[in-house]
């Protein structure tokens, strides 16, 4: 089974997506439901995790609702507002909903580095214990100093991490630093790690699977293919590749792990972290 754990989906507006960019024209458009009919049929794709791409409880019950007819959506990743003083009335909101796997919060745009360990953020998160939720954990390399922190305050949460902590990607070079602190936070165990959003960090004009191979080699040696899942970043990932050409890249660099491990990692993985049916 192949699962894409980490995908986006919108109706585009420019108010609504203020991120996308003069130079992200590509996205400027909608992606939806007949989208993933497209992607599962020509790539063999059973089923995605639909990621928030807007800080929107709107949005958050939007995903939900679709997942209700769209078999292809397995779970959901949305958004809550963890910092106010009614995160438990917006987390009993969605209690009810089966399709909500998972919560995160745009940290890589927040100025502060360490607005991960604010205290009202985190109270805010504390409130995760016990609803079966993942924490999606989505920020900079420079982010995760504080993030090693932050995870490890929370063992009692199982998080993931989103597109290998973001590191900056250079033809020929590895980001020591990053290599460091990705073992770090490897070591807590209530963290897993999605292999997702690489090429639009590379900042060549061109990639191979050269160019992203150290990074591969650097998250499996760290998380082990239990603790990888594959993800595409659609359709952010089209700022640098096709569908195809990320899939083909990626299943090349798991080439060599045993069918069991290819298993984990291109599904097996995301469907027990996220409890996906």
């Amino acid at each position: 089974m192949l699962i894409d754990s980490h995908h986006h989906l919108w109706k585009y507006s420019a108010e609504q997506y203020p991120w996308i960019s003069d130079r992200m024209s590509v996205l400027r458009k909608d992606f939806w439901s007949d989208d993933l009919n497209s992607l599962s049929g020509e790539h063999g794709v059973d089923g995605f995790v639909t990621v928030q791409a807007r800080q929107s409880l709107e949005e958050t019950e939007t995903l939900l609702t679709l997942a209700q007819s769209q078999p292809l959506i397995k779970g959901v990743v949305g958004w809550v507002d963890f910092a106010s003083d009614e995160i438990t009335e917006q987390l009993d909101r969605f209690a009810g909903s089966d399709n909500l796997k998972g919560l995160r919060h745009v940290v890589q745009d927040e100025p502060d580095d360490r607005f991960i360990l604010g205290a009202a953020f985190n109270s805010g998160i504390r409130q995760l214990a016990g609803r079966d939720l993942v924490y999606d954990v989505l920020i900079f390399a420079r982010q995760l100093e504080s993030s090693i922190e932050f995870v490890r305050s929370h063992a009692d949460i199982p998080m993931v991490l989103d597109h290998i902590a973001k590191p900056t990607i250079k033809d020929g070079e590895l980001d020591a630093q990053w290599g460091s602190q990705i073992r770090e936070i490897a070591a807590l165990p209530n963290l897993s790690c999605k292999f997702s959003g690489v090429v639009t960090e590379v900042r060549d004009t061109c990639w191979d699977i050269e160019t992203i191979r150290p990074y591969w080699e650097t998250v499996l040696e760290a998380f082990g293919p239990d603790r990888l899942m594959f993800g595409s970043d659609w359709p952010v990932c089209l700022l640098k590749s096709t569908y195809e050409r990320w899939l083909e890249a990626v299943r090349s660099l798991a080439g060599e792990l045993s069918s069991d491990e290819q298993e984990q990692f291109f599904g097996g993985t995301a469907k027990r972290i996220y409890h996906l049916e």
